[in-house]
């Protein structure tokens, strides 16, 4: 299989392109040479065979061949809101949940949470979030790159929520109190909100207020997982459900 890259502008057939510095360098890494097959995408579906035709110095030139309609993200969108784990836990989530299909994430600051960012540290971490979901996509054959939105309080976010009639989603907030167990059959079309806590999970405030924004309380099972771990369960079972793939 070709070598997958994301170009972060609109793509077309037949067209001559310079690949930016991203991709640029990542084909330079693989000492690929002129003639060489690459696949790019553009995260709006599809991806496109490519040629390579010169490699400079920092310069590399491509030439883009056809469409080819591949589809393979889940068959609805998943939000993972989650309080954010401390040291590389984040990144790992990110990766792992783009892998199983994530359409957006949204990093939470939370009561009990260990990793607190605001600001310019803040920013340079989203950005280094999107970064990681880009590569999860070019790894795992995704078209479509999962949105990071910036960095939020947990009380800021569900205040911002649209009401639930209005949106359609499913919400749940994965918890052990008088939750209901996990089925993912009644997940609508319109999609889920999968809110989780950091290292402690959510407050009892927090998930007060979380069911006051309408928010299910689901269990994952009596065990106990680990921050990182508990959003990937849901998307686990998400993926492998009958009718889970986009057709």
């Amino acid at each position: 299989m070709p070598p997958r890259f994301f170009v972060d502008q609109a793509l077309n057939g037949g067209e001559a392109l310079s690949l930016p510095a991203g991709p640029a360098r990542h084909v330079q890494v693989l000492r690929l040479q002129p003639g060489a097959e690459i696949t790019l995408f553009d995260g709006f579906g599809g991806e496109w065979g490519a040629t390579v035709t010169r490699i400079g110095r920092s310069e590399v030139a491509v030439q883009i061949g056809t469409r080819a309609a591949v589809d393979r993200e889940l068959a609805l969108p998943v939000l993972i809101a989650l309080g954010m784990p401390a040291n590389e836990r984040m990144d790992a989530v990110v990766e792992k949940a783009t892998e199983l299909g994530a359409n957006a994430f949204q990093p939470l600051l939370c009561e009990r949470s260990v990793l607190r960012l605001s600001g310019e540290r803040a920013d340079k971490k989203v950005a280094h979030w999107r970064a990681v979901a880009v590569s999860a996509c070019e790894q795992s054959g995704r078209t479509q790159v999962p949105h990071v939105a910036p960095v939020a309080t947990l009380a800021d976010w569900l205040r911002g929520l649209p009401p639930v009639a209005e949106a359609g989603m499913a919400r749940w907030v994965l918890s052990f109190r008088d939750a209901v167990p996990l089925d993912v059959g009644t997940v609508p079309a319109a999609g889920l909100i999968c809110l989780s806590g950091p290292e402690g999970g959510l407050s009892p405030a927090e998930e007060v207020a979380a069911r006051a924004a309408g928010f299910v309380p689901v269990s994952l099972g009596p065990r106990v997982l680990r921050a990182d771990t508990a959003p990937l369960a849901v998307l686990g079972a998400l993926a492998v459900r009958p009718g889970s793939d986009a057709p």
